[in-house]
Parts: structure tokens; C-alpha cells; sequence
């Protein structure tokens, strides 16, 4: 559970910003956002196989855009 404390003299605004922030900082949004809806659960072997291939596309788009510079 976060908390975030008032500081003394600081407005409304402040407080919701930094809490936001520590939100998005603690990855508590994007874990319940994934588990939004069920996904069958793979095995290592595919989640290695899915993160390889993420990988080779996101150096093949880097690739790319260095090449057209």
C-alpha cells in the first residue's frame, strides 16, 4: 500500500502529482492492468522464446533508424 504524506504548506495538486508518480514508479498500475484479463500461463522455454524475439525486433528497428540518418 503507498502513502504519501502532506507536506506542510503544499497545495492539492502537489499531493496527487507525487502520488501519481510513486504510482507509476512501483509498477502497481501496470501489473493490474495485465491481470485485467486471464492469460493461460506459458512455460519458460516460450517466455524465453517470446523475449528473443522481442529483443531481435526492437534491434532491428534501431538498426533501421540508424541506417536512414
Amino acid at each position: 500500500m503507498l502513502q504519501v504524506i502532506r507536506k506542510d504548506d503544499e497545495s492539492v495538486e502537489n499531493l496527487v502529482r507525487r502520488f501519481n508518480k510513486k504510482v507509476i514508479q512501483s509498477g502497481i498500475l501496470t501489473t493490474a492492468r495485465q491481470k485485467k484479463y486471464f492469460q493461460k500461463p506459458i512455460s519458460k522455454v516460450e517466455a524465453r522464446a517470446v523475449a528473443i524475439r522481442k529483443r531481435v525486433r526492437k534491434e532491428q528497428k534501431i538498426r533501421e533508424l540508424i541506417g536512414m540518418r
